[in-house]
């Protein structure tokens, strides 16, 4: 269903103080709309309950009802009735009763709704001098938190830097998710966050995509691997058989390397470490070979402690910032930091 813009006023309830938000924008695929049979098609938004958006977000971030009642401070019980009069207005069943508790396909949507009206929140009562410890009425409110997605090797090297650029006049917490950078955009389209690094250039329906620069990989291992596995011969060619690192199960980078390379797709034993600080360590302690990042193998390698398995041969992967088309002023300055730390970390965008 194509983005359809409208334009209506919501009223962001904070703690018994009510703060007008106007000319909210908002997105067809965000909100229950109904249209009238005109020639131009007007629109008009089905509210929801703003409490019940905060319940919604509260019970997918917590992942059950009663983690939910807790951060909410209120009974499980209340929690439920809420939910239940959200999914009453929807029209539709919004999550899956599981543990931990997942949307359905129409609570996706009506959670990215939730998302940005809380993020509009936020930018609005920080425009009225009402924001996180900005006034006597808010005093000891939390500053808003922003969920992002962003791969391991970004957020292992240069995204956190970016992040921390950020002026404290500007509070916020983040809700970082890792995720592969071919992955982070499905937590996007799902509503989990609202913006991503990822691999993937094509904007998702109500994002905007732009180009953050490229990260480029080397196929290296450590000296005493070559020694031990390769016969003192750095040769990608000689690792077929031999072990190799990949970050999970969801990592293809070092398989499809080796497609490409040797032209057909061997089956090495693999170790998986799931962490980026250990996946480095695993190469240079010998464990296997793999491919690493520029920032995080250009040291080793001048230094000797790793070696290049097929010199010149190298793997860059583009990386886009995609967040949601909204106009906010708090998302606007996280996008621009984390603009300036890929500047500084990765190669420009081809």
């Amino acid at each position: 269903m194509p983005v359809r813009e409208v334009s209506s006023s919501v009223e962001v309830v904070t703690r018994r103080r009510y703060v007008r938000a106007v000319h909210l924008s908002s997105y067809r695929s965000s909100c229950r709309i109904s249209c009238a049979d005109d020639d131009l098609g007007a629109a008009r938004v089905t509210p929801f309950a703003l409490d019940h958006l905060e319940t919604l977000r509260a019970i997918v971030d917590e992942g059950t009802f009663e983690a939910a009642a807790q951060r909410l401070h209120m009974t499980q019980s209340a929690v439920s009735q809420r939910i239940k009069a959200l999914e009453r207005t929807a029209g539709q069943v919004l999550l899956q009763r599981t543990t931990p508790v997942v949307p359905t396909a129409a609570g996706d949507v009506v959670l990215r709704y939730a998302r940005q009206v809380q993020l509009l929140a936020a930018d609005t009562a920080a425009e009225l001098g009402h924001g996180a410890r900005g006034g006597a009425s808010d005093a000891g409110a939390p500053p808003p938190s922003l969920a992002l997605a962003v791969n391991a090797d970004s957020l292992a090297t240069w995204f956190l830097d970016a992040l921390a650029s950020l002026p404290p006049e500007a509070p916020v917490v983040f809700d970082i998710r890792r995720e592969d950078e071919e992955r982070t955009t499905t937590l996007l389209r799902q509503g989990d966050v609202l913006a991503a690094v990822t691999s993937t250039r094509e904007p998702i329906q109500g994002c905007t995509s732009e180009a953050l620069g490229t990260m480029r990989y080397r196929a290296v291992a450590s000296p005493g691997y070559v020694d031990r596995w390769l016969g003192g011969v750095p040769s990608i060619g000689r690792v077929d058989a031999t072990p190799m690192l990949s970050f999970d199960r969801n990592d293809d980078l070092q398989r499809g390397f080796l497609r490409r390379a040797l032209g057909y797709d061997p089956r090495p034993p693999r170790h998986y470490v799931p962490s980026s600080s250990d996946f480095v360590r695993a190469v240079g302690l010998g464990l296997g070979w793999a491919l690493l990042p520029d920032q995080q193998s250009a040291d080793d390698l001048a230094a000797g402690r790793l070696v290049e398995l097929s010199p010149g041969d190298v793997v860059d992967v583009e990386l886009w910032w995609q967040r949601w088309t909204l106009a906010s002023p708090l998302l606007d300055r996280v996008s621009a930091a984390v603009r300036a730390g890929a500047a500084g970390a990765l190669l420009p965008p081809a």
